[in-house]
């Protein structure tokens, strides 16, 4: 029969592991996305080739926030008692990728976190939210749940979550494990660098290198929805409207033309 007091043999792994340096997206870029919702990302991603960029499953805790900024990433893995677990309580976790992606963050930053869904573990909680914060870091999403809800609530800090929990990080089956390396978060993948919208429809991930052309076609795509609400309503038929028609996009410009030289 096995002792289970004796100490298991420990691989000859370093945790945590970090990942390759990266660069973040540039300010222009995450000035371009500043009014592009996520439902518009997501759709002209789609449009141009990107089919699975939404994170299903985190919701906001706040809702009415909205986000854009730049990717950095941590990763979970399931425990294993001869590598990384929780039974040193939380006190481990501060040697982890956890403690170690805190140190990295940088203003206009977006923490996002690969949970696999856990419902028992609490990735983030009050003091490492106020820590990021206050740092710069301007949002967090966690495909997974957080702990202290109310506290994080009343800094004002953005989250998305799939719930909450009163677990800290490594107390169930998950161990906070790697940082700046790719993520997968509720079935879209998320590179070190990436941008992140979220707001009310959820998180939406994109490819730092298609940021100016999602930019350059949500531009237009907003500014003729603005035209198209205004004469839906006045009472204009919806099919004529939405989407335009190639008469009604000649009607658009010159709308667009107008408001421009008004300004």
């Amino acid at each position: 029969m096995t002792d289970i007091t004796t100490p298991l043999p420990r691989p000859s792994l370093r945790l945590p592991v970090r990942g390759e340096p990266f660069e973040r997206a540039s300010l222009d870029a995450i000035t371009g996305l500043d009014r592009v919702s996520s439902a518009t990302a997501c759709a002209k991603l789609h449009g141009l080739g990107v089919t699975r960029s939404f994170v299903e499953g985190p919701r906001p805790l706040q809702p009415g926030q909205r986000i854009v900024g730049s990717a950095i990433t941590l990763q979970f893995m399931p425990q294993r008692e001869d590598l990384a677990s929780g039974l040193g309580q939380e006190y481990v976790e501060r040697h982890t990728a956890l403690w170690a992606v805190m140190e990295t963050v940088q203003p206009g930053d977006v923490l996002v976190i690969q949970a696999y869904g856990s419902q028992f573990s609490g990735c983030i909680g009050d003091i490492l939210a106020r820590y990021f914060q206050r740092k710069g870091g301007v949002g967090i999403v966690v495909d997974g749940r957080i702990r202290d809800s109310g506290r994080i609530r009343d800094l004002g800090l953005p989250v998305w979550s799939t719930g909450v929990t009163p677990h800290y990080a490594s107390q169930s089956e998950l161990f906070p494990w790697a940082y700046d390396v790719p993520v997968a978060v509720g079935g879209a993948l998320c590179l070190p660098g990436d941008l992140v919208v979220a707001d009310d429809d959820g998180p939406v991930i994109i490819p730092q290198a298609m940021a100016g052309e999602v930019v350059d076609s949500a531009r237009d795509h907003e500014e003729w929805e603005v035209f198209s609400r205004h004469r839906l309503d006045e009472g204009a038929r919806l099919s004529d409207y939405y989407p335009l028609t190639p008469d009604t996009r000649e009607e658009y410009e010159s709308w667009r033309s107008a408001r421009a030289f008004a300004r």
